[in-house]
């Protein structure tokens, strides 16, 4: 356990050095007295006393102890021997790294589900090029959203585990909206989906007191996953005020040139 010493006690400690702040007390622990200054800068009375101590019968009120080599023994006696358990795992439960590679698994059937309407509006006969653009971009970045989380599986200890991926539609033509909205409504439908499961893992944190989980799934993902939805909300109700017909060209345009912001 490191001992942080405030800017203010450093000074005081190396403009006065003969205050006496390292004491030794023969037999007994080892102990540093950290002063109060007052108002004006001016050493006081009192203070901080941090023990090292190995006993305890030396602990007394207000004092802070640690006692590393008794407290490391439990932690010791939790290091794994066998060969093929991790050395890195802690407080990482079964159940977070069963619902860790479910959501990778959820990624990767978005990205491939990306990657089919981008073959799709690929086509010679559709020719839409800006929303073949966005999609190939989505599906990269659900990917990488996978391998994301692949890696933190890793580094916390758990063991990696893909799962079986349906095959994706490769039609998305629709009699009455057209392509273009079919797929992005679709688009958006996913997003929601995975923000669900994103919610789901979250909890699964919470359930489990994973704080780092936590910490991580709320900065690397949620946001993100939000405005996602926010703007591919917005691809689908313009794409409703303008109808299938030439609108639809003009919107690829805005695509395939970068002007409609980024990636889902």
């Amino acid at each position: 356990m490191p001992l942080t010493i405030s800017p203010s006690s450093t000074s005081i400690i190396s403009q006065r050095p003969n205050l006496g702040f390292f004491k030794n007390r023969g037999t007994g622990p080892a102990f540093i007295k950290l002063p109060k200054s007052n108002n004006n800068g001016n050493v006081g009375s009192g203070g901080l006393v941090i023990f090292a101590s190995n006993g305890a019968n030396n602990r007394q009120a207000l004092e802070v102890v640690f006692e590393p080599f008794e407290e490391v023994k439990k932690e010791l006696l939790l290091v794994p021997t066998e060969p093929n358990a991790s050395l890195a795992r802690q407080k990482y439960t079964d159940e977070s790294v069963a619902a860790i590679n479910e959501q990778i698994n959820v990624e990767y059937n978005v990205s491939y589900v990306y990657h089919a309407m981008y073959a799709y509006f690929d086509r010679d006969n559709v020719a839409l090029k800006g929303f073949a653009k966005f999609f190939k971009e989505s599906s990269a970045e659900e990917r990488g959203h996978a391998e994301k989380l692949m890696e933190y599986q890793s580094k916390r200890g758990g063991r990696v585990k893909l799962q079986s991926m349906l095959m994706p539609c490769s039609e998305f033509d629709h009699a009455e909206k057209g392509d273009a909205l079919h797929a992005m409504e679709l688009a958006l439908a996913l997003e929601k989906l995975n923000n669900e499961k994103l919610l789901n893992l979250h909890k699964t944190a919470n359930e489990n007191n994973d704080v780092h989980l936590v910490d991580y799934i709320e900065s690397e993902y949620l946001n993100e996953q939000v405005e996602s939805i926010r703007k591919i909300s917005e691809y689908v109700a313009q794409l409703r005020r303008i109808g299938p017909g030439h609108g639809v060209w003009h919107f690829d345009q805005m695509l395939l040139n970068d002007t409609a912001g980024v990636a889902a």
